[in-house]
């Protein structure tokens, strides 16, 4: 059996997205600046596909724009944000992924900001009230937190920072990458700037991605060029992945429920047969179905002789999964999350993420491989 737990990482493509792509690349492939029949066809299908995107988020056209994924639209709405409006301070936490955190760093390393960094929990909690008390201290800030951590899952209480950052007159960028298509998300409500997905996190292609920028916030572009996106982002636009993006948006809130209640009970399961087979097995961030994302499970195993093959020896099982460990030496970087939340570098750690297609059948596979792997006998 070949069991695939890496869906945090990229997801399969669904069928109904591949058809809906396929159809378009087959017959409409003209260049969508264009003025021709051909040119207006294909914008007429960018269009239809930004008023999908905007209808399933309550909000208007106007302020979704496509990008080649996740990584550009963060960059783009830190970059920008804080350039264009002066900005000199910023805030996040060091548990962020390296798309916001690197960001944030070379442009205070090229001293346009002063960066604080929020206190966090041994859960990846961040402290609210320490948002609200550097928001205090400095007269406007950028302010950065994704929804739930790519790592551990742990989710982050939007709605509350949204409502603190307006509070201060704070600008807040969220990276939504794991959880759009996963949870509604109402703009209309939600007291964000900015917001950014990747279509290959919701069974979409890779390459494509959107960056929502609320009208009440102005920016230039960070890539010239061109008059694309209503002169935000200069280049040719990926026609058949942004028609992707939408559709695997389209089949996400069609089926969202049932598929938060199947990926949820493959989460639980997972956890209670962890905890049955394994001695001393534990858990990075928060496991609660209201706290945790529930697409994402990182496992701490017992300290092993053999920790740094754990995933070389899953991999030789038929298991695709992705590790980490926090840093246990000068020389040994780690991973930053877990660093942030100062686990037990002793201790290896696999993150499995589970998507629609995941079964209980490879849950009870995926258990006693790792039951051989750690030599643990039932």
């Amino acid at each position: 059996m070949r069991v695939y737990f890496d869906n945090a990482a990229t997801t399969p493509v669904d069928k109904e997205v591949l058809k809906e792509m396929y159809q378009v690349m087959e017959t409409q492939f003209g260049n969508p600046s264009s003025i021709h029949s051909h040119g207006r066809e294909v914008r007429t299908v960018i269009e239809k596909a930004r008023k999908t995107v905007a209808g399933l988020l309550h909000t208007s056209p106007s302020q979704i724009f496509f990008t080649s994924g996740g990584t550009e639209a963060d960059n783009t709405a830190i970059r920008c944000g804080i350039i264009d409006h002066g900005i000199k301070h910023a805030i996040t936490s060091r548990i962020e992924h390296h798309a916001v955190v690197h960001t944030l760093e070379a442009l205070e390393q090229s001293g346009l900001i002063k960066l604080s960094f929020l206190e966090v929990d041994g859960k990846g909690n961040v402290d609210l009230q320490h948002l609200e008390d550097l928001l205090k201290a400095n007269e406007r800030s950028f302010v950065s937190l994704m929804h739930a951590n790519n790592e551990i899952g742990t989710l982050t209480d939007i709605e509350r920072v949204g409502e603190i950052c307006e509070q201060y007159n704070a600008i807040f960028h969220c990276d939504t990458v794991q959880t759009l298509g996963h949870y509604p998300h109402d703009l209309s409500k939600l007291k964000v700037h900015f917001m950014v997905c990747a279509a290959h996190k919701l069974h979409g292609p890779k390459g494509a991605g959107f960056l929502f920028i609320n009208h009440n916030i102005k920016i230039r572009p960070m890539i010239y060029g061109g008059s694309q996106e209503r002169n935000m982002r200069g280049g040719t636009e990926n026609v058949y992945g942004i028609v992707g993006l939408a559709k695997a948006m389209e089949i996400a809130y069609r089926e969202m429920e049932q598929h938060q209640v199947h990926i949820q009970n493959l989460k639980t399961y997972m956890i209670e047969q962890l905890l049955q087979n394994i001695p001393d097995i534990k858990f990075n961030g928060e496991t609660d179905s209201e706290k945790s994302l529930y697409t994402v499970l990182s496992v701490s195993f017992p300290e092993m002789d053999m920790a740094e093959m754990l995933l070389f020896n899953l991999d030789i099982a038929g298991i695709s999964a992705s590790g980490g460990s926090a840093c246990s030496s000068g020389t040994d970087i780690g991973s930053h999350v877990l660093n942030g939340i100062k686990a037990n570098p002793k201790r290896p750690a696999v993150r499995f993420s589970f998507s629609k297609y995941n079964t209980k059948e490879e849950v009870d596979y995926v258990v006693a491989k790792i039951k051989d792997v750690c030599l643990v006998k039932a």
